[in-house]
């Protein structure tokens, strides 16, 4: 199916956009009902109008959450993006503060793999009839690094 042209302007189906920016139509439908996108215009006749800055937008959606921007986060960018020049400050803040939280959780998962290896190498490959790693799990183990 190729774009409609209505009144000058081109506009796309809903199953347009997913194909354009490679985002699922019911997420685009959920996108729109939470209101991280705007609901589209309508025809005459009912049926969604896409333009091309609603693709871009879903673009934009779909690459913060790809960075683990939460949804919040992403209403918000949103938002000062349409402010304007005046939003860069608050912008980098918000990404500061998500780079932060990566690194903590980094930080966490180093933690859990330490943790886990621990257990492994407790393990003698089966050839105990109790399960080290169970036991620890049930147990605690104070000889493990905590979390």
């Amino acid at each position: 199916m190729t774009d409609v042209t209505i009144s000058g302007a081109k506009w796309m189906t809903r199953g347009q956009i997913s194909k354009r920016t490679g985002c699922n139509a019911e997420t685009i439908r959920y996108y729109e009902r939470i209101g991280v996108i705007p609901p589209p215009k309508r025809s005459s006749a009912g049926h969604r109008r896409y333009s091309d800055n609603d693709a871009d937008r879903v673009a934009f959606v779909l690459r913060s959450r790809e960075l683990g921007f939460r949804l919040d986060q992403v209403r918000n960018l949103l938002s000062l993006a349409d402010r304007g020049n005046d939003s860069c400050a608050d912008v980098r803040a918000m990404t500061s503060a998500h780079v932060a939280s990566i690194r903590s959780k980094i930080n966490d998962l180093r933690r859990m793999e330490r943790v886990l290896k621990d257990l492994v190498a407790k393990c003698e490959e089966g050839t105990v009839p109790a399960c080290p790693i169970i036991e620890s799990l049930y147990l605690g183990d104070d000889r493990l690094p905590p979390i």
